[in-house]
C-alpha cells in the first residue's frame, strides 16, 4: 500500500512540475549619478548645492504556455520617500492579439499625464526651491491601470488608463466631510507613420474632491479634465519638438496651461546641444516663463550634462524676486 502512495505522490509532484515552469529571466540594470547646481538673482545669492542618486531597477518577464507574456519591474531607489523601498513597481500581461495590460502599484500615469513631460524637460521643476509654480496632472498613477490595444494600423498606438483613486472621509451615504480624488479615466493615441514624426493626443478625466466642510458627495465634487499634445520632427541631426497640457477644472481657480517649445542638434554620436522654452498660464496671473541651453556628451555608459536655464515670475509674480537663474552639471553613470 506504502509502494502505491509513493508512486501516486511522485507523479502527482511531476505533474504540478511541468505544469507550471516557464521559461523566464530576471536581469538588473542600474545608475548612479553626481551632480552640482545652483540659483542666483537680483534678490538671491545661493551657495552651489552638491548631491548623488543611485537606483537600481530589476525586470523580468517569461512565456505562459498560452503564449501570452508576463512582465515584472520594480526600482530601488535610495532617495525614495520612507516607507515604501521602492521608486515604482509594476507587472504586465501581454499578447499579439490581446495588447498589454499594465498595473502599476507605484510610478504609473493617465493617459495625459504619460503625455505632459514638456519638451524642454521640465525645467520648471529645477525652480520649485525658490517658490516657482508646479505642472498639475490627472492623478499619481498608484494603483493603477494602463492598457494598450494591439496594433489596429500601422504606425499608430491606442491607449486607456484608469485611476481608481481613494478619497478620506466618505462614507457609504455621503454625510462625513470628503477630501481627495474620484477615480479617473483616460484615453490617448500616438501616430509614428511618417518616418521622423511623431504625434500624440491624450486626455483624462478629473474628479476633484474639494472643501472638508463639505458633508455631501455632490456638493463637494469638481469635474474637469486634463488633455495634453506632443508633436516632434527629426530631420537628419535636427530635432524640433512641442508639447502642451492643459488642465481644467469647472469653477476653480487651479485651471493652468503648460507649453513648451525645443530644438535639439545632434553634433555627433556623443554630443550633443538644445536650446528650450516653457510657459505655465493660470488665469488671473502673470505667466511663468522659463527657456535655457543644454549640452551632453556621452561615451560608453558616461553621461556628462550641463544646463543653464533662466526664470520670469516663477511664482505667477513680477518683480526681482521672480527672476532666478539655474546652473546644474552631472555626470550619470549606467550599468
Amino acid at each position: 500500500m506504502n509502494n502505491f502512495k509513493k508512486i501516486g505522490m511522485t507523479a502527482l509532484a511531476a505533474s504540478l512540475v511541468s505544469t507550471s515552469v516557464f521559461a523566464g529571466e530576471m536581469a538588473v540594470t542600474g545608475s548612479a549619478k553626481m551632480a552640482m547646481e545652483g540659483h542666483s538673482g537680483t534678490n538671491l545669492h545661493e551657495a552651489t548645492t552638491f548631491s548623488m542618486g543611485n537606483q537600481l531597477t530589476f525586470s523580468g518577464s517569461g512565456e505562459l504556455d498560452n503564449g501570452m507574456t508576463v512582465s515584472l519591474s520594480f526600482v530601488l531607489d535610495q532617495g525614495d520617500a520612507a516607507p515604501s523601498p521602492f521608486d515604482s513597481h509594476s507587472v504586465s500581461v501581454s499578447s499579439d492579439a490581446l495588447g498589454t495590460l499594465a498595473f502599476h502599484g507605484e510610478g504609473g500615469s493617465s493617459a495625459a499625464s504619460a503625455l505632459d513631460t514638456t519638451a524642454a524637460g521640465d525645467m520648471w521643476d529645477n525652480f520649485n526651491s525658490n517658490g516657482g509654480v508646479s505642472v498639475s496632472d490627472s492623478g499619481p498613477g498608484d494603483n493603477s491601470i494602463f492598457y494598450t490595444l494591439p496594433s489596429l494600423v500601422d504606425g499608430l498606438a491606442v491607449s486607456a488608463s484608469f485611476n481608481p483613486q481613494i478619497s478620506s472621509g466618505i462614507t457609504d451615504n455621503y454625510t462625513a466631510a470628503q477630501t481627495g480624488n474620484g477615480s479617473e479615466i483616460g484615453y490617448s493615441a500616438t501616430y509614428t507613420g511618417i518616418d521622423g514624426l511623431s504625434l500624440s493626443y491624450g486626455v483624462t478625466d478629473l474628479d476633484r474632491l474639494g472643501s472638508t466642510a463639505a458633508t455631501t458627495y455632490t456638493s463637494n465634487v469638481a469635474k474637469g479634465e486634463q488633455t495634453a499634445w506632443r508633436a516632434s520632427y527629426a530631420y537628419g541631426s535636427v530635432t524640433v519638438t512641442a508639447t502642451n497640457s492643459d488642465y481644467d477644472i469647472a469653477g476653480t481657480a487651479s485651471d493652468q496651461e503648460t507649453s513648451s517649445y525645443k530644438i535639439s542638434y545632434t553634433v555627433s554620436d556623443a554630443i550633443s546641444i538644445g536650446y528650450g522654452t516653457e510657459e505655465i498660464s493660470k488665469v488671473g496671473s502673470v505667466d511663468a516663463e522659463y527657456d535655457g541651453f543644454n549640452a551632453s556628451y556621452t561615451a560608453g555608459g558616461m553621461t556628462v550634462s550641463g544646463n543653464m536655464q533662466s526664470g520670469k515670475q516663477v511664482a505667477h509674480a513680477t518683480g526681482a524676486a521672480g527672476e532666478v537663474d539655474y546652473y546644474g552639471l552631472s555626470l550619470a553613470f549606467a550599468f
